[in-house]
């Protein structure tokens, strides 16, 4: 079904198919590995119907909204979404894409696999067998008069500059990284061998994010925590003096999985001049994020705290992903 060669048992293989239960289409990405017991293969489902989210459904707060809805409004730039692989990196970036179709914009993808179709939106499958990769794509996009490119991931260095070289001339982009939090993502893109001075007029950008159980309304419990399971998240028990904790409990309803459904954190990094003149002078990420700390950066711990005091998610979930 997934189209992989049935005889080849010695090398690792990828493929896809499709499959429709009832009214749901079921995307299966397979993946095989040769191991020393035999093959050991792997599916990942996505259901296509009902994945496609609004952008005031992923959870970000309030405050991070109007910063949200202003960066991805804006003419030209880049911004970049960065977590590890299954973090929702993919599901905000059309969230924020859906936000700003409109029919005197346009807007192309590039993306590896195209995940879900959105109406309005031209979105290019690559295939690397044919030489279509994500620069070659990228270049040819460029000419196609755009106003908003989406690049699925950077990779390397030749699919970067012209990222870069696309937002300084006018474009806005959209992408992806693989690091841990939003100062790193600055790093990594100088490892990549993009100069600085070039990210700091061009990101406009960095959200880090990671997805967070939410605790099942119905049976979800108040919760005792003691001092010691509060500071792992960096809580202090005065804080939560006033307020519910919850705790998970498990019904018929969360299937006694405790848990129903996933919410996002986030971790906006918008780039101010002073952060800008730190990225030039040195790329450590360590003091980027102290400058983007103290000019009001909300951290993905801090965010998951909040939710945690909100009521939407239990602390041990939260010290599960933030740790």
């Amino acid at each position: 079904m997934a189209k992989l060669d049935i005889a080849e048992k010695r090398l690792p293989q990828d493929g896809r198919f499709n499959v429709k239960i009832g009214n749901t289409e079921i995307d299966v990405r397979v993946s095989t590995i040769p191991t020393a017991a035999g093959g050991r293969l792997v599916m990942r489902l996505l259901n296509k119907t009902n994945t496609l989210f609004d952008i005031t459904d992923l959870g970000v707060s309030d405050a991070q909204m109007v910063q949200l809805k202003r960066l991805v409004a804006a003419p030209n730039g880049i911004i970049l979404v960065t977590g590890p692989t299954g973090s929702g990196k993919t599901t905000s970036l059309y969230a924020f894409l859906s936000y700003i179709n409109t029919p005197d914009i346009n807007i192309i993808t590039v993306e590896d696999p195209v995940e879900y179709q959105i109406d309005g939106i031209n979105q290019i499958q690559v295939n690397p067998k044919i030489g279509l990769t994500f620069a070659s794509g990228l270049r040819s996009i460029v000419r196609q008069d755009p106003d908003v490119i989406l690049v699925g991931e950077i990779r390397d260095r030749e699919t970067a500059e012209i990222a870069v070289q696309s937002a300084l001339t006018g474009h806005m982009v959209f992408s992806t990284l693989h690091t841990n939090d939003s100062p790193s993502a600055i790093t990594r893109v100088v490892d990549i061998g993009i100069e600085p001075f070039l990210i700091s007029s061009s990101v406009n950008a960095v959200i880090a994010q990671r997805l967070l159980r939410v605790l099942c309304r119905d049976c979800r419990k108040p919760g005792q925590y003691g001092a010691a399971a509060l500071s792992r998240i960096g809580l202090n028990p005065e804080v939560i003096a006033n307020r519910t904790i919850y705790a998970p409990e498990g019904c018929e309803k969360c299937v006694q999985t405790d848990y129903l459904g996933r919410i996002g954190i986030f971790e906006f990094m918008a780039m101010s001049e002073d952060l800008k003149n730190l990225i030039l002078e040195a790329f450590d990420a360590g003091a980027i994020k102290s400058q983007a700390i103290k000019e009001g950066m909300i951290t993905l711990q801090q965010d998951a705290n909040n939710k945690v005091l909100a009521g939407m998610t239990s602390v041990d979930e939260a010290f599960r992903v933030t740790h």
